[in-house]
């Protein structure tokens, strides 16, 4: 099985944690170059700190770049009420062994994918500014980008605004550039995101572990059941449900059988009362060429069982350290 070339943009963040965990876990799949982090959740300051902390504890050896402060033409809005303060939770990891890097994210980017024989794929689950800035500044890479699967948007409703995903809400200017750049999109949104669910119970087989590690991935995934908030595509027990919203992305990557999906013209809403909105064009009535794959559907059992067997992997390796 080749391995996939990737980069991860994250802005760590508790799902971005489950996913960096569930990425590093299938390191057979996976060949991980480089992760940037951006601000979203949290600040840059705190975001690049998570990423270094949680992959420094896991064993990871990966270059960790620091990427852009602020959204491309609006004021950052993070989402502390939901990942708390420090950006996970009420859980310490050690103080982190991985450096910055010297390089900015985007500078790495592009020495990365430049670098790279094959063609590269990102993994974004957060708000587009780093991949955005990449794609403005640099077009020639656009050729050796295999694709972009991006944690993000919604076709129906939103977290942030009635119409709105936080990620496409934090940066809508950077979701268009993006969109319209001509490399093929996976869009993971709220669609399929909030059908990629763990129940407590589940996550209760990762608690059963023992290690230091499971007792830790416990902790965040039951921090969710006291911060959630109701949002259009909620069952009444939505409060009793885990989403972790940014696995979908690479667990497409490695899993794309058990997803569904069409191929859409989608276009992004950059201002006014729908600002951050993600227009889905299913029934093809602009009669736009489609340029992104819209995620719909998850068979929950497999993800489920994907994402705890990763857990697994990456608390057996860091026991036999």
């Amino acid at each position: 099985m080749n391995k996939i070339p990737l980069i991860i943009d994250t802005d760590p963040g508790i799902d971005d944690a489950m996913m960096l965990t569930f990425a590093f876990a299938n390191e057979e799949a996976f060949d991980i170059r480089l992760v940037t982090t951006c601000a979203g959740n949290i600040p840059q300051e705190k975001t690049n700190y998570n990423a270094r902390t949680l992959l420094s504890y896991i064993g990871a050896n990966v270059e960790i770049a620091r990427g852009l402060e602020q959204p491309i033409f609006r004021e950052l809005e993070v989402a502390e009420d939901i990942h708390g303060e420090s950006g996970f939770g009420d859980v310490e990891f050690p103080a982190p062994t991985l450096p910055v890097s010297e390089r900015p994210a985007v500078t790495a980017m592009l020495e990365t994918i430049l670098a790279s024989e094959e063609k590269v794929t990102i993994v974004a689950t957060g708000p587009l500014t780093n991949v955005a800035a990449l794609l403005f500044a640099h077009p020639e890479v656009k050729p050796k980008i295999e694709r972009i699967s991006w944690m993000g948007g919604a076709a129906v409703g939103g977290n942030m605004s009635a119409v709105a995903e936080f990620n496409a809400y934090v940066d809508p200017h950077a979701v268009d550039l993006v969109f319209r750049s001509g490399i093929p999109v996976i869009m993971s949104g709220l669609d399929v995101t909030h059908k990629a669910f763990v129940t407590p119970e589940e996550a209760k087989v990762i608690l059963s572990y023992g290690t230091e590690f499971a007792k830790k991935s416990y902790r965040l995934l039951t921090y969710y059941l006291n911060v959630m908030k109701k949002t259009p595509f909620d069952e009444e027990n939505y409060d009793q449900v885990l989403r972790f919203h940014d696995v979908c992305a690479v667990m497409y990557l490695l899993r794309p059988d058990i997803f569904e999906g069409q191929d859409c013209y989608v276009e992004a809403v950059l201002d006014g009362p729908a600002s951050g909105a993600t227009v889905v064009d299913y029934q093809n009535k602009t009669g736009k060429t489609p340029n992104v794959h819209v995620l719909h559907s998850v068979n929950r059992e497999v993800f489920v069982g994907e994402f705890i067997k990763a857990v697994r992997i990456v608390s057996d390796r860091i026991s036999s350290r």
